[in-house]
């Protein structure tokens, strides 16, 4: 686990420093706040730095899928009684993911010599979440390392298939939007500029032309005039506004907005909630039911739920359960949690089954994913060919509009030079 040096003021104004280890800085700096301290600084210590050099310089990355895999292995190999060496000598063998093999092999090294399996995996953090570490821990305390192993497989499993039915549902939408793009920026930048020559040959002046085909042109313009110096500074103001938000989504403020805004969208917000809260109840009875304490358990959560809203309602529970609360209270108070979630928890922690009502509530929020998704997924659909309709739609009357005008104006030429030819004779 990263070792962090802090400076802090106590409640004497006393400037204070020391070291502490936490999963991050920002489990590190709540932690010392609800002990009444006012944090001046938190750096990561030089030695965490070198022990978790090689996850930061390692190309590549391990999915979600590749660590079920890696932790279904794990367990059986485990559960059949062969030593942790031999285990993760047979895991970097058979791994077929080069960072994975390489994380392996130096969490071998650690193991033997004479490290903790979860704090050789904590020098991995991009790797291994804190979930992760805190679960591994909680097996090999209690003993039932392969347990704690199947239940993290388990976890993963899950939630690979909740990232995956999102990733799904959005994959449509995403081709027909971008394949609506494509045609229309082809249509305007390649087709339809030869057709505003054909008209100004045909004798038509630029300002007779109807207002639809006039915004048509101005957007075909834009495209095309000034190529490649014009397009080339809209595209780079397009990657910097992105680096932009990425920068300004990395900082504590920007992440809490952005995760506001997140909840608070129409139609996604909902959705994205509900995921964060399938997430919450997962999360946490994965870890309850192997064994790891209540505390522990609701501040690993705070760092994985990948939320700052729902993180500091959590965060704000933990505080009122160390006070002696229940866990249903602050959890009410803070708005983040449906009056079902809150009663769930509420009867199973008078019961004694927490984990279980959690794993319940967790089925149910996937499920109401699975059915938003779906009807999500219907009703883009016809969105969508209703947008590509438009976009095409607008394009042939902005170009028949000018057809109908110069065929109008032909036929009215003709008839003035009949009226013309009569009245001579």
């Amino acid at each position: 686990m990263p070792t962090f040096q802090y400076t802090v003021r106590d409640s004497a104004g006393q400037v204070r420093t020391g070291t502490a280890e936490a999963e991050n800085q920002q489990i590190l700096r709540r932690r010392l706040q609800e002990q009444g301290l006012n944090v001046q600084a938190i750096k990561q210590t030089r030695a965490a730095r070198k022990g978790g050099g090689m996850a930061q310089i390692s190309f590549g990355r391990v999915r979600l899928s590749d660590l079920a895999v890696y932790c279904r292995q794990f367990s059986t190999m485990v559960d059949a009684g062969v030593s942790l060496v031999r285990c993760l000598s047979v895991l970097q063998e058979q791994s077929t993911n080069p960072k994975l093999k390489r994380i392996t092999a130096d969490i071998q090294a650690q193991v033997e010599a004479g490290q903790s399996l979860s704090s050789a995996m904590a020098r991995h953090p991009r790797v291994f979440s804190n979930l992760f570490i805190g679960l591994i821990r909680a097996g090999e305390v209690g003993g039932v390392l392969e347990e704690s192993l199947q239940r993290l497989s388990q976890f993963l499993e899950k939630d690979v298939e909740l990232r995956r039915k999102v990733k799904s549902a959005m994959t449509y939408p995403i081709i027909v939007m971008v394949v609506a793009v494509s045609i229309v920026i082809g249509l305007v930048t390649f087709i339809l500029p030869k057709f505003f020559a054909l008209f100004k040959e045909l004798g038509m002046k630029e300002e007779d032309f109807p207002q639809m085909t006039k915004m048509l042109m101005a957007f075909s313009n834009f495209l095309t005039a000034g190529f490649p110096q014009r397009q080339l500074i809209f595209l780079g103001c397009l990657v910097a506004a992105f680096i932009a938000f990425k920068l300004f989504v990395r900082t504590k403020f920007g992440k809490r907005l952005y995760d506001r805004f997140k909840l608070k969208v129409p139609v996604f917000g909902k959705l994205n909630h509900k995921i964060c809260l399938a997430r919450f109840s997962r999360t946490l009875g994965t870890l309850l039911v192997s064994g790891v304490p209540i505390l522990q358990a609701l501040e690993t959560v705070a760092g994985t739920v990948d939320n700052e809203i729902i993180s500091d309602a959590v965060m704000q529970a933990r505080a009122r359960i160390r006070e002696g609360d229940r866990i249903g209270d602050p959890l009410q108070k803070s708005k983040m949690f449906p009056p079902m979630v809150v009663q769930m928890i509420t009867i199973g922690e008078e019961s004694g089954a927490l984990d279980q009502m959690l794993t319940k509530v967790a089925q149910f929020y996937e499920q109401e994913v699975d059915a938003a998704l779906e009807s999500l997924t219907a009703a883009i659909e016809p969105v969508m060919i209703v947008f590509l309709g438009g976009c095409v739609g607008f394009i042939v009357i902005a170009m028949f509009l000018p057809l109908v005008s110069i065929i109008q104006n032909l036929s009215g030429s003709g008839d003035d030079s009949g009226s013309a030819a009569a009245g001579g004779d």
